[in-house]
Protein backbone atom coordinates (compact mmCIF):
# COMPACT_ATOMS: atom_id res chain seq x y z
CA UNK A 1 0.00 0.00 0.00
CA UNK A 2 1.59 3.31 -1.17
CA UNK A 3 1.36 6.45 1.09
CA UNK A 4 -0.42 8.15 -2.07
CA UNK A 5 -2.77 5.64 -1.05
CA UNK A 6 -3.11 5.92 2.77
CA UNK A 7 -3.21 9.50 2.48
CA UNK A 8 -6.27 8.96 0.09
CA UNK A 9 -8.05 6.90 2.14
CA UNK A 10 -7.71 8.95 5.61
CA UNK A 11 -8.98 12.16 3.49
CA UNK A 12 -12.12 10.29 2.45
CA UNK A 13 -13.17 8.90 5.73
CA UNK A 14 -12.38 11.97 7.53
CA UNK A 15 -14.61 14.14 4.73
CA UNK A 16 -17.12 11.67 5.68
CA UNK A 17 -16.69 11.47 9.27
CA UNK A 18 -16.94 15.60 9.03
CA UNK A 19 -20.57 14.97 7.34
CA UNK A 20 -21.58 13.14 9.58
CA UNK A 21 -20.20 15.13 12.66
CA UNK A 22 -22.15 18.26 10.69
CA UNK A 23 -25.43 16.35 10.85
CA UNK A 24 -25.04 15.16 14.33
CA UNK A 25 -24.76 19.15 15.47
CA UNK A 26 -26.94 20.22 13.16
CA UNK A 27 -25.21 22.48 11.74
CA UNK A 28 -26.08 20.48 8.42
CA UNK A 29 -29.85 20.28 7.32
CA UNK A 30 -31.28 17.40 6.21
CA UNK A 31 -31.55 19.58 2.78
CA UNK A 32 -28.03 18.97 1.79
CA UNK A 33 -27.51 15.86 4.06
CA UNK A 34 -28.05 13.61 1.33
CA UNK A 35 -25.99 15.58 -1.14
CA UNK A 36 -23.01 15.80 0.86
CA UNK A 37 -23.48 12.13 2.41
CA UNK A 38 -23.69 10.72 -1.64
CA UNK A 39 -20.08 12.86 -2.18
CA UNK A 40 -18.70 11.71 1.02
CA UNK A 41 -19.52 7.59 0.22
CA UNK A 42 -18.76 8.06 -3.83
CA UNK A 43 -15.36 9.70 -2.92
CA UNK A 44 -14.33 7.01 0.01
CA UNK A 45 -15.78 4.16 -2.84
CA UNK A 46 -13.39 5.73 -5.58
CA UNK A 47 -10.11 5.68 -3.10
CA UNK A 48 -10.62 2.38 -1.95
CA UNK A 49 -11.43 1.12 -5.56
CA UNK A 50 -8.40 3.13 -7.54
CA UNK A 51 -9.44 1.51 -10.42
CA UNK A 52 -12.65 2.52 -11.07
CA UNK A 53 -11.88 6.21 -11.68
CA UNK A 54 -9.54 4.51 -14.80
CA UNK A 55 -12.17 1.75 -15.75
CA UNK A 56 -14.56 4.11 -15.80
CA UNK A 57 -12.64 7.26 -17.80
CA UNK A 58 -11.92 4.69 -20.33
CA UNK A 59 -15.06 3.76 -20.88
CA UNK A 60 -16.24 7.35 -21.59
CA UNK A 61 -13.29 7.94 -23.86
CA UNK A 62 -11.48 10.30 -21.37
CA UNK A 63 -7.34 10.01 -22.37
CA UNK A 64 -6.42 10.69 -18.54
CA UNK A 65 -9.01 9.83 -14.79
CA UNK A 66 -7.62 12.92 -13.23
CA UNK A 67 -8.96 15.06 -16.02
CA UNK A 68 -12.31 13.11 -15.65
CA UNK A 69 -12.43 13.70 -11.88
CA UNK A 70 -11.46 17.47 -12.29
CA UNK A 71 -14.30 17.74 -15.00
CA UNK A 72 -16.54 15.97 -12.39
CA UNK A 73 -15.56 18.29 -9.55
CA UNK A 74 -15.95 21.54 -11.31
CA UNK A 75 -19.50 20.26 -12.84
CA UNK A 76 -20.95 19.29 -9.02
CA UNK A 77 -18.93 22.57 -7.79
CA UNK A 78 -20.95 24.78 -10.64
CA UNK A 79 -23.97 23.15 -9.72
CA UNK A 80 -23.87 23.30 -5.95
CA UNK A 81 -22.99 27.68 -6.67
CA UNK A 82 -25.67 27.74 -9.20
CA UNK A 83 -28.03 26.22 -6.17
CA UNK A 84 -27.08 28.23 -3.38
CA UNK A 85 -27.41 31.45 -5.42
CA UNK A 86 -30.98 30.71 -6.33
CA UNK A 87 -31.02 29.83 -2.29
CA UNK A 88 -29.87 33.65 -1.72
CA UNK A 89 -32.41 34.92 -3.88
CA UNK A 90 -35.03 33.56 -2.59
CA UNK A 91 -34.49 33.98 0.45
CA UNK A 92 -33.26 37.80 0.10
CA UNK A 93 -36.78 38.01 -1.37
CA UNK A 94 -38.40 36.59 1.45
CA UNK A 95 -36.11 38.79 3.72
CA UNK A 96 -37.79 42.04 2.09
CA UNK A 97 -40.81 40.63 1.93
CA UNK A 98 -40.89 40.17 5.62
CA UNK A 99 -39.04 43.54 6.22
CA UNK A 100 -41.73 45.03 4.54
CA UNK A 101 -44.49 43.41 6.65
CA UNK A 102 -42.46 44.63 9.58
CA UNK A 103 -42.61 48.04 8.60
CA UNK A 104 -46.04 47.98 7.86
CA UNK A 105 -47.25 46.31 12.00
CA UNK A 106 -45.29 49.26 13.10
CA UNK A 107 -46.91 51.91 11.65
CA UNK A 108 -50.10 50.36 12.46
CA UNK A 109 -49.01 49.93 16.27
CA UNK A 110 -47.75 53.38 16.31
CA UNK A 111 -51.06 54.80 14.51
CA UNK A 112 -53.26 52.42 17.41
CA UNK A 113 -50.57 53.86 20.36
CA UNK A 114 -51.44 57.40 19.48
CA UNK A 115 -55.20 57.16 18.80
CA UNK A 116 -54.90 55.81 22.37
CA UNK A 117 -53.11 58.46 23.67
CA UNK A 118 -55.41 61.25 22.15
CA UNK A 119 -58.40 59.23 23.18
CA UNK A 120 -57.02 59.53 26.92
CA UNK A 121 -55.92 63.05 26.65
CA UNK A 122 -59.91 63.71 25.37
CA UNK A 123 -61.56 62.05 28.63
Amino acid sequence: MSSTYLVAMIGSVLVLAGIIELLRRRQLTEKYAVLWLVVGLLLLVFTVFPGLTTSLAHGLGVAVPTNLMFFVGIVFLVGVVLHLSWEVSRLESETRKLAEDQAILRLEVEQLQKDKRGENVAE
